[in-house]
């Protein structure tokens, strides 16, 4: 007969919007893999994409802003080929080998780094082709919409959403955080973003940036 008293508790899905190309949306996964770890948390991974947020403002934007968005279309149509092949499960593990490559060794984000991110997290590097084909644009855009419309336009990546506790989703976008917090500080944060989150009529926090994202 099992104790349930020592049973392990069941785990909160944390559904975790990403774009690779984003180094402070790699340096929040980074503090949710140390969650994982700390409090009952299960992160489940999706694609967002900056270059379909920032559609309706190119014409605002610098012109190194708006090349860097064109060339951000090639990472999440490749991470959504691999999930829609290759099954959801496939995304947490590849972009852990993109993000790696993109912001701790700032490897070029070219379809030879992501060919070779694939073949890192046991996958076919001909997934790489997807870069340079709007086959999967549509896919792309469905998966942005489904994490954007549970925070609005005004946010960036990463978006997180937790169930509530009548069930209704606690999404944020965040927290924007270097270097990620391991062990009790990464479980503290979390505990004190949900917090807040999760407080009717909150909104935001926020302070000026004085560093930047600090991989190591």
């Amino acid at each position: 007969m099992t104790d349930k008293a020592t049973e392990a508790p069941e785990k909160t899905p944390a559904d975790f919007w990403f774009d690779p190309l984003c180094p402070w949306a790699w340096m929040t996964s980074r503090w949710m893999l140390e969650v994982e770890k700390v409090r009952p948390v299960e992160v489940r991974w999706h694609v967002m994409s900056l270059s379909v947020l920032n559609e309706p403002r190119l014409n605002e934007l610098p012109e190194r802003y708006v090349k860097l968005m064109e060339t951000g279309w090639g990472p999440v149509r490749v991470c959504i080929a691999a999930e829609q092949r290759h099954g959801n499960e496939v995304l947490g593990r590849l972009y852990t080998e993109i993000g790696t490559r993109f912001h701790p060794q700032g490897r070029e984000n070219s379809k030879e780094t992501l060919a070779e991110a694939l073949v890192a997290a046991g996958l076919p590097a001909d997934l790489a082709d997807a870069a340079d084909s709007t086959e999967w644009d549509e896919q792309v855009r469905a998966s942005h919409k489904t994490g954007i419309d549970l925070v609005g336009q005004d946010v960036g990546t990463p978006v997180i959403s937790v169930p509530g506790a009548d069930g209704s989703p606690i999404a944020f976008f965040g927290p924007v955080v270097t270097p990620a917090p391991k062990g009790e500080a990464a479980a503290r944060l979390w505990d004190g973003t949900l917090l807040v989150a999760s407080t009717p009529g909150f909104y935001e926090i926020k302070r000026t940036r004085d560093v930047g994202p600090q991989f190591d």
